[in-house]
């Protein structure tokens, strides 16, 4: 684990958490070939139950192996790896230590009718799999809204009294709001501030866009005139609302796209302050030499000047 001034300047700004909290916070940051320079990729495979096996990994069969996400993560030299109780179950015994994991302990599924997720783990899980953080999603804006809070306070005040840190999806979704909303400049804004509000240690939200939702927030951009022209504007607009840049941010790498889609947008989240990436259909459902190529490209934009 590797420390500096970096990530000592990061960790000053959660002395509200205990030392086992900040802990496994600094274990992350200190983890792999990114360890000490604030930037983190974390590989998440939790799509399995968000959108099936079959979706998710029939492209690169290896991949219907859970050890091959877990050896993936430690030889890609990652910041940590995210997964649900079963795939963790079935790995860590033979990689325990190597890599900080994260229990993904609440899921979805497309066969579901509503927006809401289940909860799927517990945190004596995450304790016994020797996890530093547990992982969790809200949906801003559904039906489930604040069912989903509450779940999360509850949860989170239980894991970080035990010392593991919390990662908060905060993917803003529902009746009132478009497609392409989802990821519109004034929802994923909001959506950030509120991961961040409900005292979540990392956030996880999707890039965001420079459309605006038809929304009440949409007026603030524009009397305002925030800048959201580019992405790197909009990332560090994103920063800007985690209490001016006091929290952690990693952004999704969204659906499968090209090469030079991902890396552009590696380099916006880069220049524009943000603190890396939470990759997974992006490395998986390439080969794994492939996937190794990519997020070494990854690595070294991130530890660029």
């Amino acid at each position: 684990m590797k420390v500096t001034n970096i990530t000592k300047k990061i960790i000053s700004h959660y002395t509200h958490e205990n030392v086992g909290v900040r802990s496994n916070l600094m274990r992350i940051l200190g983890q792999g070939k990114l360890g000490g320079t604030g930037r983190l990729i974390i590989l998440p495979v939790d799509q399995g139950f968000e959108h099936g096996p079959d979706r998710s990994f029939a492209v690169n069969p290896p991949a219907y192996d859970p050890n091959y996400h877990h050896q993936l993560a430690i030889d890609a030299g990652l910041s940590a790896y995210a997964a649900p109780i079963g795939l963790l179950q079935t790995s860590s015994d033979s990689f325990y230590g190597q890599i900080p994991t994260i229990l993904k302990i609440n899921s979805s599924n497309t066969l579901a009718t509503s927006l809401d997720q289940a909860i799927t783990g517990s945190i004596d899980d995450a304790l016994k799999l020797g996890c530093s953080a547990i992982g969790f999603t809200i949906y801003p804006g559904s039906d489930h809204n604040f069912s989903l809070m509450e779940e999360f306070q509850s949860l989170s005040h239980e894991a970080k009294s035990k010392g593991l840190a919390v990662v908060l999806w905060a993917y803003a979704r529902g009746d009132s709001i478009s497609k392409k909303g989802e990821t519109a400049m004034n929802i994923i804004s909001y959506a950030a501030h509120m991961a961040a509000l409900l005292g979540a240690n990392v956030i996880k939200v999707k890039l965001p866009s420079d459309f605006l939702e038809e929304d009440p927030t949409k007026l603030a951009f524009e009397k305002n005139k925030i800048s959201i022209s580019s992405l790197k504007d909009r990332v560090a607009h994103i920063k800007k609302v985690v209490f001016e840049g006091k929290r952690l941010v990693v952004f999704s790498g969204g659906d499968a796209k090209d090469d030079e889609a991902l890396m552009n947008e590696v380099k916006a989240i880069h220049t524009g302050g943000g603190n890396g990436s939470i990759i997974g259909r992006n490395c998986f459902q390439r080969t794994r030499e492939n996937s190794l190529n990519l997020l070494d490209q990854m690595i070294k934009i991130y530890k660029s000047k």
